[in-house]
């Protein structure tokens, strides 16, 4: 059988054509193979600068947490009404005298009691049943000063929401109170939104409680002194600031050497 000119071309040429892939094989094999030693020298050194960056932050958490035992500890001071200077105020023990408006309050719902001594106690356990109930906001008409603030009077379980069932803690006339001046929060993620029509209120909206109550719009969380009996149970201000970087900082520095 005779072969064509075209068919003994095509055979000449199908060799080249392999004998130039196999060439190209282990050139891509080493080009693939640097790119992996790259990416693996990039885990230590992202790993320590991460570590490094959270030395950095556990030192600015520290103090942030030291400046804020102190101003906590601090001695009362009478209320500025300067909404400026109430905004470096946060959790500063203040001092009001003047009256409540118990026909105004105002619930948020649901919240747990505020109890450093049960809560010690069961840090250690899988799940813990604390009861459920309220924060009573109070609208509270300061004489001195001719405003009137809203104050969280404190926690009460959720059958005594209704104040007709605890009659005897609502007071009446001139009292002088001390409370933790707190700012206005924004809704978090998965927090209900306020529902005003039905009086239950999930987070610290100051505008939208000020003009329902008729108040300004300052907010003080009442300490524990102002506890009286069958009424709330103040002191309901809860103060911690998460410090996890030194957990970050030994992940850190220990994920190169792993």
């Amino acid at each position: 059988m005779r072969l064509t000119l075209r068919q003994l071309k095509c055979l000449a040429w199908r060799p080249s054509r392999c004998g130039s892939s196999a060439a190209e094989a282990p050139a891509t094999k080493v080009q693939d193979d640097s790119f992996f030693q790259w990416f693996l020298l990039l885990i230590p050194v992202t790993a320590f600068g991460l570590g490094t960056w959270q030395v950095q932050r556990r030192k600015w958490k520290l103090k942030l947490i030291a400046e804020l035992e102190s101003r906590v500890a601090a001695e009362p001071i009478p209320l500025p009404v300067d909404p400026m200077e109430l905004k470096s105020l946060e959790y500063r023990p203040v001092k009001v005298r003047g009256h409540f408006d118990h026909s105004k309050e105002l619930y948020m719902m649901p919240r747990t009691m505020v109890d450093p001594a049960r809560e010690a106690q069961e840090a250690g356990r899988l799940s813990s049943s604390p009861e459920s109930g309220a924060y009573v906001i109070t609208p509270f008409h300061c004489t001195d000063l001719g405003i009137t603030i809203l104050v969280n009077r404190g926690f009460v379980p959720r059958k005594k929401v209704n104040p007709d069932t605890r009659q005897k803690g609502q007071i009446k006339g001139e009292v002088d109170l001390v409370g933790m001046v707190r700012l206005t929060e924004t809704r978090k993620p998965f927090v209900p939104e306020n529902n005003p029509e039905r009086n239950h209120w999930h987070y610290r909206d100051l505008e939208a409680m000020a003009r329902l109550t008729g108040a300004d719009p300052i907010f003080i969380d009442a300490d524990f002194r102002s506890t009286v009996p069958g009424g709330p149970i103040g002191g309901q201000t809860r103060v911690t600031l998460r410090n996890e970087h030194t957990q970050y900082i030994i992940t850190c520095y220990i994920l190169p050497v792993v």
